[in-house]
């Protein structure tokens, strides 16, 4: 059992890094054109694009640390519990404007989906892992 935990944390830190890496990557190289594909328009304004792309820097630096403890096994726990707390918070955040604010463009109802999932499978890993190895099996 513990080897197929350790797979599926394994692959858990690549999903969730790789994603944050990509998203980061989009945001920082081309804000506009990200935030255009859910119809969000941010012209030129300097001000809103140093915004975006400041928080962009720690997604980055995330998902660079998520992947890295897949080698650096000591900081898989230290991983899975960031994983899950940006993960989490990002679906919280997005269901809360959505029952307050409306519910926005089909490709950002499909993030909070994806980081609700993401978040929820690096928890139940934490948690699985917190077990006995007795209870488990």
């Amino acid at each position: 059992m513990k080897m197929k935990l350790a797979k599926t944390q394994t692959a858990l830190l690549l999903v969730a890094g790789a994603v944050l890496i990509v998203v980061a990557m989009f945001i920082l190289a081309s804000p506009a054109d990200f935030y255009a594909s859910n119809n969000i328009e941010l012209d030129a304004n300097v001000n809103l694009l140093n915004e975006l792309k400041a928080p962009a820097g720690l997604l980055l630096a995330a998902g660079v640390f998520m992947i890295g403890a897949i080698f650096v096994r000591s900081q898989a726990d230290t991983a899975l519990w960031l994983a899950t707390l940006i993960y989490l918070s990002y679906a919280v955040s997005r269901s809360v404007s959505m029952a307050f604010d409306g519910i926005p463009a089909a490709g950002l109802v499909q993030a909070a989906a994806l980081e609700g999932i993401i978040g929820l499978a690096c928890l139940a890993v934490l948690t699985i892992r917190r077990i006995p190895a007795w209870k488990v099996a």
